[in-house]
Formats: structure tokens, sequence, C-alpha cells
């Protein structure tokens, strides 16, 4: 594990303004339920990109493989990385995630890339705007114009904080606080920056901190993005997502959504969901729980079922819109979108399954003592 540099204690006490993008997102959720883009990952392997693709010209003499290094991608297949952006929003997408779902020092040092953080993330957010903003374009050429989102995709890690790797030291850890937080913060850091293009706003409208699966490494990138809020003066909203892990209805760091809910809403997001593991029809009581209890928007972006023998997904668009409907009919959601399987096809069904439908309403605001440990605790 590479040295980073060590975290600031605690968060410094500088003014903060919201970014422009803030409202904006803000109208967009209260006017309906927002459609969220599909897969990264598996739509890049149905390419079969070689080491030598990965490469590209910049790297061919790099020490170590680098094949299914997909963040590397924003810098040696740039036209590939904004061509899967630019199909998401002709499909109806509202917000793309940017190519840097492993995108941190910690993930990059598997490939010996981790002095790249900086540079993929820049890059992977310009490559992102620059797909919005075609869209924007050709939506208001066509006389229906359009505001396309961009969020900063941000990853779990391949590490975690709360569990050991080693069944024979449970007190161990590959990694620690300080290194995860330093890890996020730099990866944060370079997405927000603002482009020549930005008029001195962020880089990107949000941040998604998604897959979640141990709620220390997630408390440590929200920590990590309100010490960056603090350090450029300027707050994006920040989207959280979980992930479930299996029909135990908990993550694999052991809580059950509520107890997750609790845990992360100091943080105050501007959304919290689920996403990754499970088909769409195996969320809905995961889904319906948040729903219940969250004093923000909900958001799904469910794979397109659990892979098969081969690696691959067999919910078609129509199976994952159908089950979508369902939960935005029971007023569940404010965001809806795919993960692991899901294409242009399936964003475009869920968007069309959603177009007539309202978003969920807001529950209004309880002052409770909500706890947490594996399970919740509220003291009424």
């Amino acid at each position: 594990m590479p040295a980073t540099a060590t975290a600031p204690a605690t968060v410094a006490a500088t003014p903060v303004a919201e970014s422009h993008a803030f409202a904006a997102l803000r109208e967009l959720f209260a006017t309906r339920i927002a459609i969220l883009d599909g897969a990264m990952g598996s739509l890049l392997q149905t390419h079969n990109l070689t080491e030598a693709g990965f490469r590209g010209a910049r790297f061919q003499n790099h020490a170590h493989d680098l094949r299914g290094n997909n963040d590397l991608l924003s810098l040696t297949r740039p036209a590939l990385i904004e061509e899967i952006h630019a199909g998401y929003f002709a499909a109806g997408a509202d917000i793309v995630e940017t190519n840097t779902f492993n995108a941190t020092s910690i993930s990059q040092a598997d490939y010996h890339t981790e002095t790249l953080v900086a540079e993929i993330n820049t890059a992977a957010a310009a490559i992102a705007r620059r797909a919005a903003r075609a869209a924007e374009t050709a939506a208001r050429e066509q006389g229906t114009p359009r505001r396309c989102f961009v969020a900063g995709a941000i990853g779990p890690l391949n590490r975690t904080l709360s569990m050991s790797p080693d069944v024979n030291r449970p007190e161990y850890r590959a990694v620690t606080w300080a290194q995860v937080t330093a890890a996020y913060a730099a990866q944060i850091r370079a997405l927000v920056a603002p482009a020549p293009d930005t008029h001195g706003q962020p880089g990107v409208d949000a941040l998604l901190i998604e897959t979640i699966f141990d709620t220390l490494n997630a408390k440590a990138a929200l920590f990590a993005a309100e010490n960056v809020f603090h350090e450029t003066g300027v707050r994006v909203p920040v989207m959280v997502s979980v992930t479930i892990t299996d029909a135990s209805g908990r993550t694999l760091s052991g809580q059950t959504p509520e107890a997750f809910y609790n845990s992360i809403r100091h943080a105050r997001p501007f959304s919290v969901g689920i996403n990754c593991a499970l088909g769409a029809a195996a969320m809905r009581p995961h889904v319906g729980e948040l729903a219940r209890i969250a004093e923000c928007p909900v958001t799904c972006h469910p794979n397109a079922g659990l892979p098969n023998a081969f690696g691959g997904y067999d919910e078609t668009p129509a199976d994952m819109a159908r089950v979508l409907r369902d939960f935005a009919e029971a007023g569940l959601l404010n965001m809806a979108g795919g993960c692991c399987g899901s294409t242009p096809a399936h964003v475009r069904a869920i968007a069309d399954a959603m177009r007539a439908l309202p978003p969920r309403k807001i529950p209004p605001h309880h002052r409770e003592l909500r706890l947490s440990g594996l399970e919740p605790l509220t003291v009424s």
C-alpha cells in the first residue's frame, strides 16, 4: 500500500457557498423522477479491449499490466468514454457519472498508477462535461432545451476500514482512516476543481459516493468531501448509495439500510439510495425502508439482475423498467437508473417508464435521536 498524505483531523470552519448546480438539481428532483445513467464497466467489457487497448501510446512501456483499469481509459481512450456518456444522454439520462469509480490512489496502486489520480479525475470530469454540453446543444437546436448534469463517481475502494483481510488477525486493517480520507480527498479535489470553461464552478455538478459496502469507508469519503468543500469554499451536492450484498438485507459490514442511514444522516446527503448487488425486484423492501425514513431524495440504480453463469446479466430493459415503475408508483423514488449490466437501452426504458410518474414526497424532518450499530435505535 503506497504512502499517502495525512488527512486533516478536523474540518476547517471556513464559509462555504453552494455551487450553481445545487439549485438546478433541487428543482429537477422536486419536479420529476430524475434519470441516472447505467453501467460503465460492463459496457466497456463489451469492447474487448486488449492490454494494448488500455495502454494506448502513452503507457506502452508501463512496467505493470493495465488491462482492466477502466479509469485509465479517460486518458488513453477518451473518445470511447465520451461516446458512452453521449449514449446515456441520448437515452434520456439527466445525470451521467464520471469514469472514476476506482480513481483513488488506493485502488490505482494495483496498477502502479497512483501518481495519475489527479489527472485521471480531471480528465474524466472534462470528458463527461463535453458530452453534457453536446447533449444540451443538440436539445436546444431541436427546440427541446434540457439541462444535463455530471456526477463525480466515487467507489468504495478495494480496502476496508471495518474488516480485517486476515481471518487470523481480526484486529488488523490493510489501510488506515488517515490514508482513506487522504485518498478520497485527492480524488474529490480533482473532480471539483474548476475547469477553464466552467467560470469558476466545480468540474462536476455533484458527487456520487456509491456501491458502499463498508459504512466506515463511506464516512471517510463524506469527511473528505467536507474538508475539500471548506478548502475550496464551494459545496456540491453529495449523493450516497449503499449496496446490499445478499438476502440478509445488510451491507457487507453488517448494517441494515436504516442503520446505515442513521450512520451518515449527520452529513445531510443530497440523496440516499441503493445500487448494484441485487436485481431490481430484490431491492424493493430495502428501498422501501429508506423511503420511509430518509429526509432527502431516495435513489435506486440496480444491476440488470444477478450475473449468470457466463458473467452476463439477463434482465431486459423492459424487465428493469417494469420493476422500477412499480417502485415509483408506490411513491418510493426520486431518481432511477442502472448499475452493472445495464445499457443505454435499459436507461431509455426506465426513462420512459418514469415519465408520467411524480417523485417521492420528502417526509418532514423529525427531531429524534437516531443511533446505529448493526441495527438502528431511534429514541423518540
